[in-house]
């Protein structure tokens, strides 16, 4: 099994893996579009998270997931996507190229555009909620951060990231 990541399951996976690779997903793009009350946020002062949305391209990271661990992986993923059963992203198979490789297909997580965490937020309401909130998982300036850190350690950049972390000064 193979699992794309493109926001905190690269730098914190939380699950035993074979390897990671960079990849690119067509269809789809990184974005800040689901409003965080838990991880990144409060219902005070909701932070905003990233979420897979339609359209575009997105380069993240796969992993490989040994076939004996694939359920219990995907159990995993399942409830830290959807905190408390919330279905804030819909579980997808999609095809993902690997760098220098061929396709494989890769389990990921899609926002949902329906629910009500689902935000379109401008860039200034973007970078001020960032600049904000935090939540138990910590700050959503810190998010942002190791996001793009970890990608640029895969050689990957997000020119959208980099713009709103320039908006923060960091």
């Amino acid at each position: 099994m193979f699992v794309f990541a493109y926001g905190s399951l690269i730098w914190r996976p939380g699950f035993v893996h074979l390897g990671a690779r960079p990849a690119l997903l067509r269809g789809y793009h990184r974005r800040f579009c689901i409003w965080s009350r838990h991880y990144r946020g409060t219902p005070e002062r909701p932070g905003l998270v990233l979420g897979l949305d339609r359209g575009g391209a997105c380069q993240g990271v796969v992993f490989k997931v040994a076939p004996e661990a694939a359920a219990g992986v995907l159990d995993y993923l399942d409830a830290r996507e959807n905190l408390l059963g919330e279905q804030v992203y819909h579980r997808r198979e999609l095809p993902v190229r690997l760098r220098g490789e061929g396709v494989v297909r890769a389990v990921t997580y899609v926002a949902d555009r329906r629910h009500p965490a689902y935000a379109r937020p401008s860039a200034v309401t973007t970078a001020e909620a960032i600049a904000a909130a935090q939540g138990s998982a910590g700050s959503n300036r810190d998010y942002l951060l190791n996001t793009l850190e970890h990608l640029a350690a895969f050689g990957l950049r997000d020119a959208g990231l980099e713009r709103i972390a320039r908006a923060l000064g960091g």
